[in-house]
């Protein structure tokens, strides 16, 4: 099939990317024209396992090219994917202009029937605004062409994109037309085969299915975070209650890690788009509230456990491991560390800071300062520290020589925001150990 990807972000360069890989012609366009170069040279402007490997492999194929040339790229094809962002308005709804623009694009360009798929994360009646807004267009241009909008919602992990993409559980395609059924049939056949993953509901259904499922998974995080408070009170270890409640099928054991909070750029975004809309309609979503409310608090645990432990931290050097949200990424959009950084410095302290892959994004976003210093190694960021602080749970943070640790650091001190290293081995390193839920805070000052 002859598709057209808008938008070579995240979800439009996955997206393309897997597409032409089982066969498909597809053309990613682009209005941002140093992007495109960078594409077009081989730079992949984001990082994500294997993403590299299979863009150059399908663009050496001739299956898979870049462009900024909307208008060749609407008439070269019959099915047109938005994957373009809808980052956050002030008020937390989706910003759909940039949605709503590709769509007069397609209705001033088109020269026959199109299939236009809304795979960006939208609000649920986007769809309709996007019919019209191609009506429009063509009225505008006194051209009756047929066409269709179905939304074709993405369930994409950072990290895990390319596997969520060729081996997702579900491809849901919200349409009530049998034409469009078929012909995203023929699209997505190819990750199809094993099983049929495809799942057909209405259009308003698969857009509220895409918020449902973000929205339920950061109400675990933030449910296992909220218990996890309660343990510290308790004197509870919280990875003992983690494994119970985890042993229950209709629980299980993902998303029931308790941490340091939620961030990228979904889960933030969609709560809170999720929330507005709820109000919009004239219902008080009280659960979706407390999800974004406890996660916000629990960004700032970080600063204020060190902050108790450690006293005064004006002064002081506090060593950083894990910048990006999640492992496996560069993305920092709503990390916690993020959060810590901007208090430790907010209150004089100096940091030292090492992630594998996010470095460059961190000097993007924060520049060159005095009081942040970005290392080549983990080991690096240690020397000379007071205290180190786990915001990520990269793999390379898991095997620590916790003795050697306690020497380096000069108050013994470590945050562990993602509970990696075990709570009695750190102990008997040495080490004044806090993770979150695993120890009375008050216990772990006095050691």
């Amino acid at each position: 099939m002859d598709i057209s990807v808008f938008g070579s972000g995240y979800v439009g360069l996955v997206a393309g990317a897997c597409l032409a890989d089982v066969g498909h012609q597809v053309i990613c366009i682009d209005v941002d024209a140093a992007r495109i170069e960078r594409l077009k040279a081989g730079d992949i402007p984001i990082y994500e396992p294997g993403l590299g490997e299979l863009v150059s492999q399908n663009v050496a194929a001739g299956r898979l090219r870049f462009t900024t040339d909307t208008a060749s790229a609407i008439t070269h094809s019959e099915v047109l994917f938005i994957a373009v962002g809808t980052p956050p308005d002030e008020d937390g709804s989706a910003d759909l202009r940039h949605v709503l623009a590709v769509a007069k694009s397609i209705g001033a360009h088109m020269n026959d029937y199109k299939l236009v798929v809304d795979k960006s994360t939208v609000p649920v009646g986007t769809a309709d605004k996007v019919h019209a807004a191609v009506a429009e267009a063509l009225a505008a241009r006194g051209e009756p062409l047929p066409f269709d909008v179905c939304s074709n919602p993405e369930f994409l992990k950072e990290g895990a994109a390319i596997e969520d993409f060729t081996r997702g559980a579900r491809i849901i395609v919200g349409t009530d037309s049998d034409h469009v059924e078929a012909r995203m049939r023929a699209c997505y056949a190819p990750y199809n085969r094993n099983h049929d993953k495809l799942m057909f509901m209405s259009v308003r259904a698969a857009e509220l299915t895409k918020y449902a499922a973000n929205a339920m998974l950061a109400t675990k995080i933030s449910f296992m975070n909220e218990i996890a408070c309660l343990a510290e009170r308790l004197d509870v270890d919280v990875e003992e209650v983690r494994r119970g409640i985890g042993s229950d099928p209709r629980i299980g054991y993902h998303f029931i890690y308790p941490g340091c909070g939620y961030g990228g750029s979904c889960f933030p975004k969609d709560v809170q788009a999720l929330e507005r809309t709820a109000r919009e309609h004239g219902y008080q979503p009280a659960l979706l509230s407390a999800v974004e409310k406890v996660n916000y608090a629990q960004k700032r645990t970080l600063f204020t456990k060190l902050s108790t432990a450690l006293g005064d931290v004006r002064g002081k050097t506090i060593a950083v491991w894990g910048l990006a949200f999640k492992p496996d990424t560069d993305d920092m959009r709503e990390a916690p560390s993020r959060e810590l950084m901007e208090a430790l410095w907010q209150a004089g302290a100096r940091v030292q800071a090492f992630d594998p892959e996010a470095m460059a994004e961190c000097r993007r976003l924060y520049g060159e300062r005095d009081d942040l210093v970005l290392t080549f190694d983990r080991i690096q960021a240690i020397k000379g520290a007071d205290a180190l602080v786990i915001c990520t749970e990269w793999k390379a943070f898991r095997s620590v020589d916790l003795a050697w640790l306690a020497d380096e650091l000069s108050a013994r001190l470590v945050v562990d925001g993602r509970n990696l290293f075990d709570l009695n081995s750190a102990t008997r390193a040495g080490l004044r150990y806090i993770g979150v839920g695993r120890n009375n805070l008050v216990d772990a000052v006095a050691v």
